[in-house]
C-alpha cells in the first residue's frame, strides 16, 4: 500500500471512521466475556462507493446500509483490525491515542493465557473507553473482576 494511500485512509478514519473496543459477555466463551474490536469508516450511502473501494482495497469487512440513509463499512476481525491499524498508525492523527491502545490490546489478546492476563486487558479496555469519550459502557474491567470472583471458572 503506496503512503499516499494510506495517509488519505487515515485523515478518513480520523474525520468518519471510529476505533473500537468492547468488553461483551459471551455465554458461549469458556470465560464468559470476549474482547470486540472494530473499526469503522461512516458515510452517506449516495457515496457508499468510497467505502466498496476501502473494503476492495483492505480486502477485509463488511458493508452495512442503514434505513438512515448511513453506511459503514466495519472490520472486527482481531488479526485483520491489527494489519489495519498497523498500516495506518504513521498517519493518523486525531486517533493516534486509540490506534497505539489498541494495537497493544490486541497483542495481549494474542498472549492471554490466564484470568488475570485477561483482566489486566479489561482495564486497558476501559482505559479505551476514556480516550473514547464512551458514556454508555455497562461491560467493565470490575462487572469482569466481580464475575471471575463470583463463578467457578478455569484459571
Amino acid at each position: 500500500m503506496g503512503s499516499t494511500t494510506l495517509a488519505y485512509i487515515a485523515g478518513f478514519l480520523d474525520g468518519d471512521g471510529s476505533i473500537f473496543f468492547q468488553i461483551i459477555k459471551r455465554k458461549d466463551y469458556l470465560r464468559k466475556f470476549q474482547i470486540r474490536c472494530s473499526i469503522a469508516f461512516y458515510q452517506k450511502t449516495r457515496y457508499a462507493e468510497i467505502l466498496q473501494w476501502l473494503k476492495d482495497y483492505s480486502g477485509a469487512g463488511y458493508i452495512r446500509h442503514r434505513k438512515t440513509g448511513i453506511s459503514d463499512y466495519t472490520v472486527v476481525e482481531p488479526h485483520e483490525v491489527g494489519r489495519i491499524l498497523s498500516l495506518l498508525l504513521p498517519y493518523v492523527r486525531l486517533k493516534k491515542k486509540h490506534a497505539i491502545l489498541g494495537l497493544q490490546i490486541l497483542q495481549k489478546l494474542e498472549s492471554a493465557k490466564s484470568k488475570e492476563d485477561f483482566l489486566k486487558i479489561c482495564k486497558l479496555v476501559d482505559k479505551f473507553g476514556k480516550i473514547n469519550y464512551s458514556k454508555k459502557r455497562t461491560m467493565t474491567y470490575k462487572v469482569v473482576k466481580d464475575y471471575f470472583k463470583n463463578k467457578s471458572l478455569p484459571p
